[in-house]
């Protein structure tokens, strides 16, 4: 081709020349020679772009396995190394006495169910429900016309007897002045002995019917006393201060006087001191002695607490719940205190053994039992530790740790026994 380019520029080619062997032959050049050349210089480029290629892709690929594995040795290097920064709280002893509140019950400090020990019809009725009344004020008068006919009838006959009485006692002492005369005359023998045997008995006779008639007198007097005891019940009086809360009867009712059945009349309590009834559980009732602090609430008076201190314990817990009843009295003045009253009591009771507070978010629950993680010397240190109590926010412990330890809140699952670690202390709770 290039014998072509360098031909004379005025010597003209034809057409036709150009085709087939004609061509060929006049260019002087064989045309497989040349292909094969051509082709042999391709396949050296194509190797040749190909080996580089390899080469750059081969590069390529170990700088990046190099690169991966630096930044893999770099990052387990990093977490070799690495310190956490891990939140601490520091464990504090509980106070000297323990603050529980329960709920409890106020009732009266003395209560009395009043009724009729005499029976007969109410004339006066001098109180109602509400009623403040005093020792001994009158709250009843009963109408009992057959007690009255009774007394009147063993006034009568106690007269009567007091009458036979002193008869027996005139014949006791003329008996008494005729032994006295003959018993000489008979011991000298004016008169006859069976003479002194009849006075001396006459006299004996006479004394012991004194005797009987004395008693018949002292029973008359003891059957007054009862009915007249009777006719006393037939007024109705308050046994001590306090309110009426109950009233059964009223002017013209029929009440029945009787020891196991009588009429129920009205009911009294004694509301200047109430009484709080409340159940400790067995946790808190070791400590529980008369004297502890209490202070009640009642939910209607948001206002106020009522204080006081334990005055008696039952010393038994019932076997069902297993709590200590104990009561607490309660000054009342203005009564502002009722009986039959829901209320919250807190007692503070003093501790018996002494027990640590530890925040429940640095509490763990695994196979190894319940733990916390302890920082001691930069490093965490798993303790056992024993739950007595669980306030919420807050276990109470009684061993496994000491006061001052700082426990790690919320630790992460992949620290272990051991693992250093980089305590921030926790702002404590408001």
């Amino acid at each position: 081709m290039n014998d072509l380019f360098r031909a004379n520029k005025n010597d003209a080619i034809e057409p036709h020349q150009l085709d087939g062997p004609t061509f060929l032959r006049e260019s002087g050049k064989q045309p497989g020679r040349r292909t094969r050349a051509r082709r042999r210089r391709g396949g050296l480029l194509f190797a040749l772009g190909g080996s580089l290629l390899l080469a750059s892709g081969l590069a390529v690929g170990g700088w990046g396995n190099y690169s991966l594995k630096q930044e893999v040795m770099a990052t387990a290097k990093q977490e070799r190394d690495f310190v956490p920064s891990l939140r601490v709280a520091t464990v504090e002893g509980n106070p000297a006495t323990v603050s529980v509140t329960l709920p409890g019950t106020t009732a009266a400090f003395a209560a009395a169910n009043i009724y009729a020990r005499a029976t007969g019809y109410i004339v006066k009725r001098n109180v109602d429900i509400g009623d403040h009344v005093k020792a001994g004020e009158l709250l009843s008068e009963l109408d009992v016309p057959e007690l009255d006919d009774q007394i009147s009838q063993n006034e009568a006959t106690l007269d009567q007897l007091k009458s036979a009485l002193q008869q027996a006692v005139a014949s006791r002492d003329l008996a008494q002045v005729t032994w006295n005369r003959d018993a000489p005359l008979v011991q000298k023998g004016w008169f006859t002995p069976q003479q002194g045997d009849t006075d001396r008995l006459t006299l004996q006779g006479r004394v012991a019917a004194v005797a009987v008639a004395e008693a018949n007198v002292s029973s008359q007097q003891n059957l007054l006393k009862v009915l007249r005891q009777n006719r006393d019940y037939a007024s109705v009086v308050a046994p001590f201060d306090g309110v009426i809360t109950q009233r059964n009867v009223d002017v013209g009712s029929l009440v029945q006087g009787n020891a196991a059945s009588g009429t129920f009349m009205f009911e009294v309590m004694q509301n200047n001191v109430i009484r709080v009834w409340v159940y400790v559980p067995q946790d808190s009732s070791f400590g529980v002695a008369p004297g502890v602090e209490a202070v009640v609430r009642v939910p209607e008076l948001p206002d106020r607490e009522f204080h006081g201190n334990v005055t008696r314990i039952a010393d038994a817990l019932q076997s069902g719940t297993r709590t200590l009843l104990t009561e607490i009295d309660i000054p009342n003045p203005d009564g502002a205190l009722r009986t039959g009253v829901y209320c919250s009591v807190e007692l503070h009771i003093p501790r018996k053994t002494p027990s640590l507070l530890v925040p429940a978010d640095a509490v763990i629950f695994n196979r190894n039992g319940i733990q916390v993680a302890v920082v001691n010397d930069g490093k965490a240190e798993f303790r056992k530790i024993d739950v007595k109590r669980d306030l919420g926010t807050r276990v109470e412990v009684d061993s496994g740790i000491r006061v001052g330890d700082q426990v790690i809140l919320n630790p992460p699952v992949n620290l272990g026994d051991g693992s250093r670690v980089r305590p921030r202390l926790d702002a404590p709770a408001t």
